[in-house]
């Protein structure tokens, strides 16, 4: 019952004004000693671990944006460098993950969503992933909020799709039909070595935006999907573990592979908790 008023909830909810409202309050720094009393609240309530921060003092971070992307430690996230291994892009736990299948992509509770969808409506940027792999990786509010590549490429598309802003949590996941395909994402689209690849940030409830390190915040549009192609302009290069977003309020990465490309690692399932840097797949010879 609790979870079907939750969800209920969501429905009635003005999710946009909600989600942008928030996202101004995020990156307040007009009143310290609010944001403050706000972060502390925050650590102690969902057990966040300062100890891995660069700084593990809640004060000293200028708005509650500046610290939910905080970076971690040096070294604490090592990548694992072997090219024929793919690693995780988050910190996080797996929410669902396998093969696309006639076009779909498996949600929960036999619940599934629309690849063509999910990448804006475009069946040709959708075409490479037919039959291919996805993992979906659901960020907590206690985890590192920074996005990495799990392999080196280099930029081909990013696409802006507009939508609503539902909660992305298991429950939500369970009860709301074609859910990451209906949320407010940005789709970034990759050339690697293993063949194109897909990063899916999807927005969610209470998220203030989502960020790139190429384009900075991807401000909502029009209404409309929008694309940037970049593969007419000096190639923007990431190396495997290097920064490549960052949710401002946290949400979910969809990553998305080829046909006969690569596997996943045998031991993750849904819930498998992951961290960024460490091996989740291989490549298919």
């Amino acid at each position: 019952m609790q979870e079907k008023l939750f969800v209920m909830s969501q429905y009635l909810a003005p999710q946009l004004g909600l989600s942008r409202l928030a996202g101004r309050l995020a990156d307040n720094d007009r009143v310290p000693a609010l944001k403050d009393r706000v972060v502390r609240w925050f650590i102690e309530r969902y057990g966040v671990d300062m100890s891995e921060a660069v700084d593990a003092d809640p004060a000293a971070y200028a708005s509650f944006n500046d610290f939910f992307t905080r970076a971690l430690k040096p070294g604490l996230r090592p990548v694992d460098d072997d090219a024929s291994v793919m690693t995780s892009p988050v910190d996080g736990a797996i929410s669902q993950l396998g093969t696309i299948a006639d076009g779909r992509v498996f949600q929960a509770k036999g619940q599934t969503f629309s690849l063509n969808e999910l990448l804006g409506g475009d069946a040709e940027r959708a075409a490479p992933f037919e039959d291919g792999q996805f993992a979906t990786i659901y960020l907590a509010p206690k985890d590192y909020h920074r996005i990495h590549m799990p392999l080196a490429g280099t930029l081909r598309e990013m696409v802006y799709v507009p939508g609503r802003l539902f909660s992305v949590n298991p429950v939500t996941a369970a009860n709301v039909p074609n859910l990451f395909a209906r949320n407010e994402r940005v789709a970034a689209i990759f050339d690697t070595e293993w063949g194109p690849m897909a990063m899916v940030l999807v927005g969610a409830m209470i998220v203030g935006s989502v960020e790139t390190t190429w384009a900075g915040v991807v401000a909502p549009g029009t209404g409309k999907v929008s694309s940037v192609d970049y593969s007419a302009e000096e190639p923007i290069r990431f190396e495997k573990g290097e920064e490549m977003g960052r949710f401002r309020l946290g949400s979910t990465v969809v990553l998305l592979m080829p046909k006969n490309s690569m596997s996943w690692s045998d031991n993750l399932q849904a819930e498998t908790v992951l961290r960024m840097g460490r091996p989740i797949g291989q490549r298919d010879d």
